[in-house]
């Protein structure tokens, strides 16, 4: 029983090992596999909101830049009209009261003029009175304006030129905080000013906000619930930030969206893209939130920045890869209690007929077991039980045969014994008789023989001599003879009754054993 409960609890914890086993390989594949998954479907999203951004970037620059590319047109013109309604060369001759007339007649924002002092240039007369005294303080605009009163191009890349004229893109006002205006400055041939038109920027900005970047980060945090923030980052401003107080070219930290998940580890992120313009991502708590960070660089050198919602992003993917856990571990334990079932049942019928085979061991021949499983372990058992049956028969014949060899060596010992007896007083009886008998004719022949010892000398009485002395030699022998068959008899009488001993013994000890045997 010891070992039958060992090999049980062997085959337990066996199981229950293997479960854990398989339940950990399981879980660190499904964590693996969860991982990957995760980062394949962050990947994915990202991926496609960035290259929505870039691609609203792209569209609304392309279509700003058209736009801006006639507001540029349409302020080239406005400026020559403007000098041409000023009607002079001489800055003496123009008053503040006539640019708010021309100002009011072309619908635009302010006019201002300036005029060449001290290596510089600075306002004289306009139409906003806080423009008056204003001065260049960049040295490459002071240059362009020079190459402008030569009535040259100034040919400044990336804006729109002509002979005596530039026009600047929307950049902020170096008077006015916070406000955003086109500029163009056109010198009119011989005339010792410059004239500085400018309008606000509503016009383009309105444009970008409707169908713009900023259009397309709402829509997407629309789309996407755990999408938290979407900014696009100058990281230039972001490693310098007096970049976004200069006037020309107008930047910004935050070029659009929101950017209110800020850290510092961002600082070092932005930084780093400028030398290695590679995709980054980490996961950080921000206000107590959980939440992935994902910086994409864009082709104009701008950084597109993702802020998800950890936790709803990968919720989903982690619920159901719990799912998918549990009811792996289900089925291992379903499976589990299935073979451990199993296994009892087989160990069960292995116990009957063990149990069975002990029984045998102690004598039982009447044990038995009952499988009927239709299994080898069944036909073992159905085997078995016809091995005990016909052992059991065996047994009992030999108990039988057994039985009746005891009676018949009794009876043999008994009538040995007293055939014994008797023999030894026959042959007692014949051996006295025969000496007597023998006493008798050995007397008769030496009486005979004295009788005839006078006529010893006569030829037939010799003969006669010698033919008593034959008879006394015969009668010898038969009387020896008598006695040694009459010991041999009694001897054999007395090794029969001794074996007929033995048998009874050997009877006893065989029923003894059989007596050991339940039948």
């Amino acid at each position: 029983m010891i070992k039958h409960t060992t090999l049980r609890k062997q085959f337990s914890v066996r199981m229950i090992s293997i479960l854990l086993v398989i339940t950990l390989i399981s879980g660190i594949i499904q964590i693996f596999v969860m991982n990957r998954q995760m980062d394949y479907e962050i990947e994915k999203q990202s991926f496609m909101i960035s290259k929505s951004i870039s691609q609203g970037i792209n569209e609304t620059n392309l279509a700003a830049t058209s736009i801006e590319h006639q507001i540029d047109l349409k302020i080239t013109e406005q400026s020559k009209r403007i000098a041409e309604m000023l009607n002079t060369k001489k800055i003496d001759d123009i008053t503040n009261e006539k640019l708010n007339v021309i100002k009011e007649e072309l619908s635009l924002s302010d006019i201002s003029l300036f005029v060449r002092k001290d290596n510089n240039f600075v306002v004289v007369r306009a139409t906003d009175p806080e423009e008056i005294g204003f001065t260049f303080d960049q040295p490459d605009i002071i240059q362009s304006t020079e190459v402008m009163f030569k009535n040259e191009d100034p040919a400044v890349p990336g804006l729109y030129t002509e002979k005596g004229l530039v026009v600047l893109p929307i950049m902020r006002s170096g008077v006015h905080e916070n406000s955003y205006y086109k500029y163009a400055y056109y010198h009119p041939e011989g005339a010792d000013f410059l004239i500085n038109p400018y309008i606000t920027s509503d016009e383009v900005y309105k444009f970008t906000e409707e169908v713009g970047p900023n259009s397309w980060i709402e829509k997407m945090k629309e789309e996407n619930t755990y999408v938290k923030e979407i900014a696009v980052i100058d990281p230039h401003v972001v490693q310098n930030p007096e970049l976004a107080d200069q006037f020309f070219p107008p930047l910004k930290k935050i070029v659009y969206g929101d950017y209110q998940y800020e850290s510092e580890d961002d600082k070092e992120i932005f930084i780093k893209m400028l030398e290695s313009p590679n995709k980054q991502s980490f996961v950080q708590k921000v206000n107590g939130e959980k939440v992935l960070k994902l910086f994409y660089p864009t082709e104009t050198n701008q950084v597109i920045m993702l802020v998800l919602d950890y936790k709803e992003l990968t919720g989903p993917i982690i619920r159901h890869s719990l799912i998918l856990l549990i009811t792996g571990i289900v089925s291992l334990i379903s499976l589990l209690l299935l073979i451990v079932r199993f296994f009892n049942n087989i160990y069960e019928n292995i116990k009957n007929i063990t149990n069975q085979i002990e029984a045998l061991e102690k004598g039982d021949l009447t044990a038995h077991s009952t499988i009927n499983d239709g299994s080898e372990l069944g036909r073992l058992s159905e085997t078995t039980n016809r091995m005990v049956d016909r052992l059991n028969k065996l047994v009992k014949d030999t108990q039988e045969q057994a039985t009746k060899t005891q009676g018949l060596s009794v009876l043999l010992e008994a009538e040995a014994s007293q055939s014994v007896e008797k023999m030894y007083e026959l042959s007692t009886e014949a051996t006295i008789k025969s000496r007597e008998q023998l006493y008798d004719i050995s007397t008769f022949l030496d009486e005979v023989v004295e009788v005839l010892l006078p006529y010893k000398e006569d030829v037939h009485v010799q003969s006669v001599v010698e033919r008593i002395d034959l008879m006394r030699n015969i009668a010898n022998e038969r009387t020896a003879a008598t006695t040694d068959m009459t010991i041999t008899l009694s001897d054999l009488l007395k090794s029969l009754h001794g074996q007929s001993s033995e048998l009874s013994d050997i009877s006893n000890t065989l029923l003894g054993q059989m007596g050991k045997f339940k039948l």
